[in-house]
């Protein structure tokens, strides 16, 4: 799959939304705008449907094509310019099934708009198609030149919502086809399925024990394109909990070390692993990661956590999370052990909502003092900050977990999208009954969904001197 420069995304509340509208009764196109906001990743650059702006009285027109009149564009354009965003074009196309293409006044609409949208906004008009069967196709008008808006078609576009929901262009995104080593992994759910899911752009952040037996997971599975994000390098004391080193890569990055295992047991015929030597929250790395269209959170501190926790919302890329505590008793005997799973994304509580980090530990990490070890000394032995619990056996078990998160959420076997937050209970054998809800009323994420890079929030920053490493402890 080649490298997607430019994708759509939305809600699914926003989807349903446009469906209500746009695929009429009378099966009839319609039109409408909506704004969109930037999100700027490393390579793509994606538009996040943030409202949709349906007509007025008089405002457009329906004769089996729709067409607008100038003041809808006009108020399209002055909303957007008065808040910072993008306009984007909506139609349907109810009888077409799938990735849709462009009639010649499709293109006159959007192509001969695209001048004023620019001018008024200082963004790209972005046009949509909506299926009868429910499928986005996207593009974006770019300037190049003075009056020269070329169309740059979109590799992907989403709905994230309790299901990931996707549509491709086959020309940039051709479904691959299954391999003979694949067919087990495909009998699972079907040819149609496995094309869905390994088309996605998979990043795993964190390359510890559970990072690296999900990335293997990901790559025997038939997964195209995976992102792996780790500043550390092996050490001695992890090599009873990676699955991909050996004592001869002691030194090495972890990220290196892992794409050249995964390189060796990737299942798919074009496979691709892309490396970042950073922390998430270093400005390359974040960018980086908005470049994915899931990522899996294999940290264990806090400012990363709490990176991916925005990423999740104001980004509209799904976090599939998961950690590991343990602690023994006064006789050094094991008193419990348990690792929990979810995934962070519009409907479901964030990870600050969930306890996976304290809000108040970000800014000890950003300022350093987790990298303090009079600090660290100074914390109370049972403290979580203060933990390193990961072995093998724990971390095999929660990486399957986050895997069947993920599994789930894309799959959605009958219409089972959503598992809840799982907490498994090592002492004791037994799960908890899953959570299900939002987040709490007071919580600062569900403001900033699908703001993008205008979500007012500065995340990122330098790592600390001396870090240790995100993911030393799994």
């Amino acid at each position: 799959m080649s490298r997607a420069a430019r994708s759509v995304a939305m809600t699914a509340e926003i989807d349903r939304l446009a469906r209500a509208h746009l695929l009429r009764a009378d099966r009839q196109e319609d039109i409408c705008f909506a704004l969109w906001r930037c999100s700027k990743g490393q390579f793509r650059t994606t538009a996040l449907i943030d409202r949709l702006l349906l007509p007025r009285d008089g405002e457009r027109n329906i004769h089996g094509n729709a067409s607008f009149e100038s003041a809808f564009l006009e108020r399209a354009m002055g909303e957007a310019a008065a808040g910072g965003a993008g306009v984007a074009l909506l139609h349907s196309h109810p009888l077409g099934r799938g990735w849709q293409g462009m009639s010649r006044d499709d293109v006159a609409a959007e192509q001969g708009n695209a001048a004023a949208v620019f001018g008024a906004t200082g963004f790209p008009l972005v046009g949509l198609t909506l299926a009868g069967d429910g499928a986005w196709s996207a593009r974006f008008w770019e300037r190049i030149a003075p009056r020269t808006y070329p169309r740059n078609w979109c590799a992907t576009t989403r709905v994230v919502g309790d299901r990931l929901a996707a549509s491709y262009m086959n020309e940039l995104a051709p479904a691959p086809r299954p391999t003979e080593e694949q067919i087990r992994t495909v009998s699972a759910w079907g040819e149609e399925s496995q094309a869905h899911l390994v088309r996605l752009r998979a990043g795993v952040i964190g390359t510890g024990s559970v990072g690296g037996m999900i990335a293997e997971s990901l790559v025997r599975s038939g997964f195209e394109d995976v992102l792996l994000m780790d500043f550390d390098i092996v050490k001695t004391h992890n090599l009873d909990r990676l699955n991909y080193a050996t004592k001869k890569d002691v030194g090495r990055s972890k990220v290196e070390v892992l794409a050249d295992h995964l390189r060796a047991c990737a299942t798919a015929s074009n496979f691709r692993v892309d490396t970042v030597a950073a922390a998430v929250y270093e400005e390359e790395a974040y960018r980086a990661a908005l470049d994915c269209d899931f990522l899996f959170s294999c940290v264990d501190r806090p400012w990363g956590r709490y990176v991916l926790n925005l990423i999740a919302y104001s980004h509209l890329i799904p976090v599939i999370d998961g950690g590991i505590s343990a602690r023994t008793n006064r006789l050094g005997k094991i008193a419990a052990a348990d690792w929990r799973a979810h995934t962070a994304i519009i409907g479901r509580p964030c990870l600050q909502c969930l306890g996976q980090y304290d809000p108040g530990h970000v800014q000890l990490e950003r300022d350093g003092l987790l990298d303090d070890p009079k600090y660290i000394d100074g914390l109370p032995p049972d403290h979580p900050l203060r933990s390193r619990e990961n072995v093998f056996a724990f971390s095999m078990s929660c990486a399957s977990f986050q895997m069947l998160q993920m599994l789930a959420l894309v799959v959605d076997p009958l219409g089972r999208s959503n598992p809840g937050s799982q907490l498994y209970h090592f002492v004791g054998g037994f799960m908890e009954r899953p959570m299900f809800g939002g987040c709490h009323s007071e919580c600062l994420f569900p403001s900033v969904i699908a703001q993008g890079d205008s979500n007012g929030i500065n995340a990122t920053g330098l790592r600390p001197a001396n870090n240790a490493g995100i993911a030393d402890a799994n």
